[in-house]
């Protein structure tokens, strides 16, 4: 009997170290979510989102299978021109009075190798959910100075607008668009381990 009382205690340690989960909060000051469109077939015109939360839960010391949690404030666009943020927080655009967030839930999150990953997940935007494919690059984790782990990360991707709802533009007269269908993604993420 001792021994089966020993076993079931040894296997609910096992269980609880293998399915430990640690949460890591997005370090908001050392972060941003940016973006870029392409203008009138030559340039790009950048932009970010000044308001946004986000969590990462970890099972393994190197993220593979994280839970990935996002959400950004879409009145919160800047693109540093008033006019230009004040349009695309209109109903052409974002229509950030009726459809206030962003959100972003991770699906899967797959090793590639040690510092590569694919991120799969559900975004939505003005009400449409479409699964999106992204390029992870994993920069590391450390100890800072304060006695905080921390970890970066580098997300890239490409997703088109149209789908979303984001369909406004205008046709210029050499063919193309004034704003492309594309929208590039570059956001570069620091998480604190909570504690």
């Amino acid at each position: 009997m001792k021994n089966i009382n020993k076993l079931i205690v040894v296997l609910a340690l096992l269980s609880s170290t293998v399915f430990a989960q640690t949460k890591w909060n997005f370090d908001t000051a050392h972060s941003e979510v940016g973006f870029s469109v392409t203008h009138m077939l030559i340039s790009e015109t950048d932009g970010f989102f000044k308001e946004y939360i986000g969590s990462v839960v970890s099972t393994s010391d190197d993220f593979q299978n994280a839970e990935i949690k996002f959400e950004a404030k879409a009145a919160s666009i800047f693109t540093d021109n008033e006019k230009r943020d004040k349009h695309l927080v209109s109903p052409d655009f974002f229509d950030a009075e009726k459809f206030p967030t962003l959100t972003f839930n991770g699906k899967s999150f797959t090793k590639v190798d040690d510092k590569n990953y694919k991120l799969v997940g559900d975004l939505t935007i003005k009400g449409v959910t479409k699964e999106v494919t992204l390029d992870v690059k994993y920069n590391g984790t450390i100890n800072d100075p304060w006695g905080n782990t921390r970890a970066g990360f580098k997300i890239t991707g490409e997703v088109d607008r149209f789908p979303f709802g984001l369909t406004w533009n205008a046709a210029l007269e050499t063919g193309g668009l004034v704003v492309s269908k594309e929208v590039a993604l570059n956001i570069k993420i620091e998480l604190i381990k909570e504690k």
